[in-house]
């Protein structure tokens, strides 16, 4: 069976999304609620820290004055510890595109 965690989100509520395979385990038959992780904190409150890394990000690439800035990173849930910016081999992986529409004086 696909592991599952539960995110609850912070208007009430919450979302179910399959969980890796670090999650599976052996669940008994007829109980099928134990096999749901509950993720530790608000899918709102785990992406704080994203949040905080992306305006941080885009202040200093504001620096060199684009007209536009695209920042694509990828999100890991993590039912441990919470949102984690994904890897790519040893270190965190960020694409930017910044675009400059008109021409320097």
């Amino acid at each position: 069976m696909t592991p599952l965690a539960r995110i609850p989100l912070e208007g009430g509520g919450s979302i179910l999304v399959e969980g890796s395979a670090a999650l599976a385990g052996p669940v008994q038959a007829g109980r099928i609620g134990e096999a749901v992780q509950n993720f530790p904190v608000t899918l709102q409150k785990a992406l704080e820290p994203i949040t905080q890394a992306a305006r941080a990000t885009l202040d200093q690439l504001r620096k060199a004055g684009p007209d536009e800035i695209a920042v694509e990173f990828g999100i890991d849930l993590a039912v441990e510890v919470g949102a984690v910016i994904t890897k790519s081999q040893a270190a965190c992986h960020l694409t930017v595109t910044m675009t400059w529409k008109h021409d320097a004086p």
